[in-house]
């Protein structure tokens, strides 16, 4: 039976490496009713961790929520969701998605549920699965205020800094500039960290005093660590911010605009995918930075 809203129950729709320590966190505040997964053994498992349930499909969870939240992969995937929750959704019910896809889709979710009286918000997230785990995570979300302040308690479970960027699709928008920065700076961060290892100094000292100095960031006090012992567990696929810059270079083409950074980073991602490198996290960008530096001073240009 459904909760009214205030003690609302919502059900989780991708338990990838960042959903799955979401919906927990959401089963922890006592909020989650259950999650779906296209591969069922992890909704099994997450179900008889945390006493929910495991829906046999998207349209059965919809049916059993009072919101439903998401964190799937690509644009095409966010839109076949919407299509197939749509019938089984209450109206007054909210879905909120924390994937990281194009303004445009998310204006066209938002479009296809306010028909049947749902609210869709766009709430992508940052901060890792370190983040999303320890439910830290820095959640921009775009959509109805009124019902921006009604997911309060989901969104508070899941995150700390979370904030109302304005109308459908600037969560989306946000998140794109956040992926352009990332871009920029975990290059910065692999071709220093490759300098320092052809220096000769201790990186782990290198690391403890110049992550309190000016050119620390996230990137670098949690991916430098990576790059020092030569280890690259997906914390942020290679595959997927290509993915995601892909999605910032089409926004930005809408303003005539090119995105060197971005540009530069998807270069390096496609060399890393062609070396079998693109489910290694980001961080791994590190390797073609030492390659420069293994190669001698008569590499020539």
């Amino acid at each position: 039976m459904r909760v009214p809203f205030g003690g609302m129950k919502a059900g989780f729709i991708g338990l990838g490496a960042m959903g799955l320590p979401m919906a927990r966190n959401l089963a922890r505040a006592g909020l989650l009713a259950g999650a779906w997964n296209r591969s069922g053994d992890k909704a099994r498992a997450l179900a008889a961790e945390t006493a929910t349930r495991a829906f046999g499909s998207v349209a059965e969870l919809a049916g059993s929520s009072d919101a439903v939240v998401m964190c799937v992969s690509a644009d095409a995937d966010v839109l076949e969701v919407v299509d197939a929750i749509q019938p089984n959704l209450a109206a007054g019910g909210i879905v909120i998605d924390c994937s990281t896809v194009g303004a445009d889709t998310a204006r066209e979710a938002a479009a296809r549920l306010a028909a049947r009286g749902v609210a869709f918000l766009d709430c992508p997230v940052s901060g890792g699965v370190e983040g999303a785990k320890g439910g830290t995570l820095a959640i921009m979300c775009g959509g109805d205020p009124v019902a921006f302040e009604r997911a309060g308690p989901l969104l508070r479970a899941m995150g700390r800094t979370i904030v109302h960027m304005g109308p459908s699709g600037f969560g989306q928008a946000t998140k794109a500039t956040n992926q352009i920065m990332c871009a920029g700076i975990i290059e910065a961060v692999g071709e220093a960290m490759a300098f320092a290892r052809a220096e000769g100094l201790p990186l782990d000292r290198v690391i403890e005093t110049l992550g309190q100095g000016a050119g620390s960031s996230w990137y670098f006090v949690h991916r430098a660590p990576y790059m020092a012992r030569g280890e690259f567990p997906a914390g942020f696929r290679v595959r997927l911010h290509a993915k995601d810059l892909g999605i910032c270079r089409e926004m930005a083409a809408r303003h005539g605009a090119p995105l060197p950074v971005a540009e530069r980073a998807l270069e390096l991602y496609g060399r890393l995918i062609e070396e079998g490198h693109g489910d290694e996290d980001i961080s791994a960008v590190f390797r073609l930075k030492a390659a420069l530096f293994e190669r001698g001073p008569d590499r020539g240009g």
